[in-house]
């Protein structure tokens, strides 16, 4: 009691002199709680795959010419007039100028074997072009067209059919690539006595745009052959995940 007292006495002598009285001590602050992570969220991986299909609405023929000479300045001048011939052709069966472009052009020398060494017999010269034909129903004719103006000189290689425009394709096929993905996992979400949640992240696979269906150039030996075989197809797949509430 007596130790109160003084302790008192000094802080009135303290301030009749004019002099602040000693700080009061404050009390510690209570430590803070550790901060609690957030538990983490519960998901479900899974794979969708998709494809659509869709009739052809395009034929790509691939033809040319090729043509032999004693020179190389002489197959090169047979080659040009057959090719010209063959793309006068083209256009008038209806092909345009646009649909049409040069794949390759090449002049190599032709050997034969002659008692074991090879003999210069003279020079090759070819030219191979890639036409669309937008009208069905045209790809027997035009087919025949090349065939007809370029005479012996005249190649056909390939014939596929194809769709001009592959967005919509690939759209439809995405589409069902998802709806696989998210009722994979409901069923996973069912499964566990979870509900399924947000979707947290999609992932595509590049399957490359749809392939053409090559067609044997002999189906064309008639105009009346029908033109449009097949389907075009197109494949997605993703990898998808869901969060599980």
């Amino acid at each position: 009691m007596h130790a109160v007292r003084s302790v008192s006495a000094f802080a009135v002598a303290l301030a009749a002199l004019g002099l602040p009285a000693a700080p009061a001590v404050a009390a510690a602050p209570a430590p803070a709680a550790p901060a609690v992570a957030p538990a983490p969220a519960t998901t479900v991986t899974v794979t969708g795959t998709g494809s659509a299909s869709a009739a052809p609405d395009t034929a790509v023929l691939t033809a040319g010419v090729e043509v032999t000479g004693k020179t190389a300045e002489k197959a090169l001048a047979a080659q040009n007039t057959a090719a010209d011939a063959l793309l006068a052709a083209v256009r008038e069966a209806g092909v345009a100028d646009k649909d049409v472009k040069t794949e390759s052009l090449s002049l190599s020398a032709a050997y034969e074997d002659v008692n074991g060494t090879a003999k210069l017999t003279g020079y090759q010269a070819s030219q191979t072009f890639s036409i669309k034909v937008r009208a069905l129903e045209r790809t027997g004719a035009v087919i025949q067209a090349v065939v007809g103006a370029a005479g012996d000189a005249g190649r056909v290689h390939a014939v596929a059919f194809d769709v001009a425009d592959a967005g919509p394709l690939r759209a439809k096929a995405r589409d069902a690539a998802y709806a696989d993905a998210r009722d994979k996992a409901a069923q996973y979400a069912k499964l566990a006595g979870r509900r399924l949640g947000r979707l947290v992240s999609l992932d595509e696979s590049d399957g490359g745009r749809p392939r053409p269906v090559p067609v044997p150039v002999g189906a064309f030996a008639k105009e009346d052959v029908p033109v449009a075989p097949g389907q075009i197809q197109d494949e997605v797949a993703v990898t998808a995940v869901f969060e599980l509430r």
